[in-house]
């Protein structure tokens, strides 16, 4: 083995040079400094927006993963920012062995969070509403972004934020960590590879579109700033049905209101229309003809057809929220807790190296953080989690006019122009997008 014959000046030449060369990326790999050196930039440091019962699980997921840092977080709930803190601190005292662990800030304005100039990259887990405004705040801080499923509340706001992230370089991962799981690779090759034959329909069962809120106001409590939880939205009294108080341990209900959410059609949409998508190929484009029911108050029924004729259909066909892809040779359903197909040896059916491969991710949050260091484009790609967060928008926009709709994927317009009104919505001057 030839001997390292590299002196200690022209080393320290060689890594100003290399750190000249990627002035453009906050992580550094650790090969460049040196076997055996630890760099502080081997680990992406992490800041958390939004604190409420999501970030449990989801905090929890990306602490496991050895190279990263969570350093800060915000909320404007005090409660729920001290628990989440509280949690971070004792996982990190475990792991290190000590009980006096601080390297973790808490913030009420994420702005603060994001100026930090030694943070890398931030998790949005905010109510819907202000997904695009913090993702497209924190881009322009330069900072890589996940954020939470659905990616956006309207379809302009998803089409301004993968603008800002082509524009300054980011890697935006999307939370539908469905994409990252085998079962749902697996059903997605089988159909892109006809195993079914030639795909006719596809019925996708997730929950109600959204409704108008008329919940009755409250007194706000005295930990939460209830003004700045609204945001961008219009304001509206205090309800803990929207933002219920940290002793009650529910899901919070603003994802059934327009004005915060796009329903269950949205927030499971995000998932299962997502996975509908990707089996059909389209994670670039989307439907180009919407039919509602005719029965106004109908919670089922919209039937969303392709270019090519395949028609997706919103419909409860008795297996909770899932996905059936129905096709000339056989039919496959797949949802969070099975794959199934007819005839039921299609699932058994092992993908070729020569056939259509799919992106394979193990785990949906090392993807993104290795996405952060290579500068690839994740698994659920900030266009792909626009896409499919418009087919949830357009969606319920053709709920809430109940009448049939043409619609542009290439244009993102409609052929009417009450619905082009819905693509975007009024902002409080203060919290414009």
């Amino acid at each position: 083995m030839k001997k390292n014959t590299i002196n200690s000046n022209s080393r320290r030449k060689f890594i100003g040079n290399t750190f000249a060369t990627m002035a453009a990326f906050t992580i550094v790999p650790r090969y460049v400094l040196g076997k055996g050196f630890t760099a502080p930039s081997d680990k992406v440091t992490l800041g958390f927006i939004g604190t409420g019962k999501l970030s449990r699980g989801l905090g929890s997921r990306f602490l496991k993963l050895p190279n990263i840092q969570m350093v800060a977080a915000s909320d404007v709930n005090s409660k729920k920012l001290n628990f989440f803190l509280s949690n971070v601190k004792n996982h990190y005292s475990e792991v290190s062995g000590k009980d006096n662990f601080k390297g973790i800030e808490g913030y009420k304005e994420y702005e603060q969070l994001i100026n930090r100039s030694d943070i890398d990259a931030v998790i949005v887990a905010l109510p819907d509403h202000w997904h695009a405004k913090a993702s497209i705040d924190a881009m322009k801080a330069g900072k890589d972004i996940y954020c939470e499923k659905p990616l956006a509340h309207t379809v302009w706001e998803g089409r301004q934020m993968v603008k800002t992230a082509r524009k300054l370089g980011k890697v935006v991962q999307t939370g539908s960590m469905q994409r990252s799981s085998e079962r749902f690779l697996h059903a997605c090759e089988l159909v892109r590879n006809g195993y079914i034959g030639e795909i006719k329909t596809v019925k996708v069962n997730v929950g109600d579109p959204a409704i108008v809120c008329d919940l009755p106001g409250e007194t706000a409590p005295d930990t939460l700033d209830w003004d700045r939880w609204i945001g961008p939205s219009h304001f509206r009294e205090y309800s803990p049905v929207l933002a219920p108080p940290i002793t009650d341990d529910v899901w919070p209900k603003w994802r059934d209101y327009k004005e915060f959410g796009g329903g269950i059609f949205s927030d499971w949409g995000a998932h299962m229309f997502d996975i509908a998508q990707w089996g059909l190929g389209m994670d670039e484009s989307g439907p180009v003809e919407l039919t509602p029911p005719n029965d106004r108050k109908a919670v089922r029924g919209l039937v969303m057809k392709y270019a090519n004729g395949i028609e997706m259909i919103h419909e409860d066909f008795g297996r909770g929220w899932a996905v059936q892809f129905n096709g000339t040779e056989g039919k496959l359903e797949v949802s969070r807790g099975f794959l199934e197909s007819d005839p039921k040896n299609i699932v058994e059916k092992k993908i070729g190296d020569n056939e259509i491969r799919l992106y394979k991710s193990e785990n949906h949050y090392a993807d993104w953080i290795n996405c952060i260091k290579t500068r690839e484009k994740p698994i659920c790609d900030v266009e792909i989690g626009h896409r499919s967060s418009t087919i949830c928008n357009i969606g319920n926009i053709a709920y809430e006019l109940g009448r049939p709709l043409k619609w542009d994927p290439i244009k993102e317009k409609f052929d009417d122009k009450e619905a082009n009104k819905l693509r975007t919505t009024e902002y409080r001057k203060e919290y414009k997008v």
